[in-house]
């Protein structure tokens, strides 16, 4: 893995080379001034898979170089450090994320070997295991793709914090295109919504689904079955027999079934959202409100529509244990949902320190990197096998 470290303090600057030199990255490029970077990257973007940036800079602060990064298309993973105020910190994160930028964390100096090592075994996927390609596809090939079968769900566990025991799977839709490997959702998801395709999708994805939860219900396991869907899908009256009927079709109790609907995305048509999500709830089938505190209207989401299910965004998941505005939000959300009667899950759980915050706070249910990422059908029970290990030790731990 090629690395760059960016800082203009010549000591910190290879302090932090040599830690990732101890902790096996021999490949690290360091550089004291931003904008001899840039140029560096100019030359061989895709060379590059991983960044770590200071954000308080004299010629180019973290903030133009993140800039720099967008304009330049960076495809690897980018870590921010600074041993500047919290909240600068997060500010400069969220940024770099609405950049589309790809941010594995941030590291408050002096960064601890600790620290740096439970970042890089939580890294997000490199070019090895997710499409490193940039071609942009056509209505017809994604048609085609639905009709040959190239579209696959992987899934991603939800664990029950008390207990630690499996209770359910997201469900993630992929292309297996046969020349650009697997491509993930937000290069297809518009495409499909865009050309009046989104019917057609959900209903591959959903019949899927209930193939492999019949499958897993067989072997024991009832597991609930998360299923993303679109506004697009919520203007169909009819939205609800089809889901219920699938269900019935796959030997799959409804009630099984949780559909997740992204806050913001409820504010296009909320009165045939209104309408079709509450046919939903008759029919037992759960609602949850999918990236909760990211959108413009929650409070009014949670008061008008039946959901059953609270879903808080990894934004204010991950660190939650050592940032107090992340706490402070985090627990006025599990306490309001509490008082609705609805479930709550975190999503973006990504270490122990995580994981025994939420279960002391009262969260239900944990998702994220620290538990498993998304993987396909056939390699949940294996995984599941491998989990029992696991959870005895974290239901046991004091957390």
């Amino acid at each position: 893995m090629k690395i760059l470290v960016i800082d203009d303090d010549t000591f910190i600057c290879r302090l932090l080379g040599r830690q990732l030199n101890m902790l096996g990255f021999p490949d690290v490029e360091q550089y004291e001034h931003a904008s001899h970077a840039v140029h560096r990257l100019e030359s061989r973007p895709d060379e590059v898979e991983l960044i770590f940036c200071d954000l308080q800079m004299p010629d180019m602060d973290g903030i133009e170089f993140i800039r720099q990064l967008a304009h330049l298309g960076y495809r690897g993973v980018l870590v921010l450090v600074s041993g500047e105020d919290e909240r600068i910190l997060q500010s400069a994160e969220r940024l770099a994320r609405a950049h589309r930028l790809r941010v594995a964390g941030t590291l408050f100096k002096p960064v601890a070997s600790d620290q740096l090592h439970r970042l890089l075994q939580g890294l997000p996927g490199t070019s090895q295991d997710r499409s490193t390609t940039s071609a942009s596809y056509s209505a017809m090939a994604l048609a085609e793709a639905m009709a040959n079968g190239q579209l696959i769900n992987h899934y991603q566990p939800k664990v029950d914090l008390q207990s630690g025991a499996l209770v359910g799977v997201e469900t993630l839709v992929r292309w297996q295109h046969p020349q650009d490997g697997l491509v993930y959702p937000d290069q297809f998801i518009p495409l499909a919504e865009d050309h009046g395709l989104i019917d057609d999708l959900i209903q591959v994805v959903l019949q899927q689904t209930l193939q492999d939860a019949r499958t897993w219900l067989q072997a024991g396991h009832p597991l609930q079955l998360a299923v993303n869907v679109s506004m697009d899908n919520l203007v169909r009256l009819d939205f609800p027999e089809f889901v219920a009927e699938a269900a019935r079709a796959a030997g799959v109790a409804p009630s099984l079934l949780i559909l997740e609907v992204t806050e913001s995305h409820l504010m296009s048509n909320p009165q045939a959202a209104l309408d079709i999500l509450t046919r939903l709830r008759l029919k037992r089938i759960g609602l949850s409100i999918d990236d909760f505190g990211t959108g413009h209207s929650s409070l009014a989401q949670l008061r008008d529509i039946p959901f059953t299910e609270l879903k808080i965004d990894r934004s204010f998941v991950h660190g939650a244990w050592r940032n107090s505005a992340l706490r402070t939000i985090l627990s006025a959300s599990l306490d309001m949902a509490r008082r609705l009667g609805m479930h709550t899950v975190a999503e973006g759980v990504e270490d122990k320190d995580d994981w025994d915050y939420l279960r002391n706070a009262g969260c239900d249910v944990a998702q994220g990197w620290f538990i498993a990422k998304a993987m396909p059908a056939d390699r949940l029970l294996p995984w599941l096998a491998e989990w029992e290990q696991r959870r005895l030790t974290l239901a046991a731990s004091p957390g």
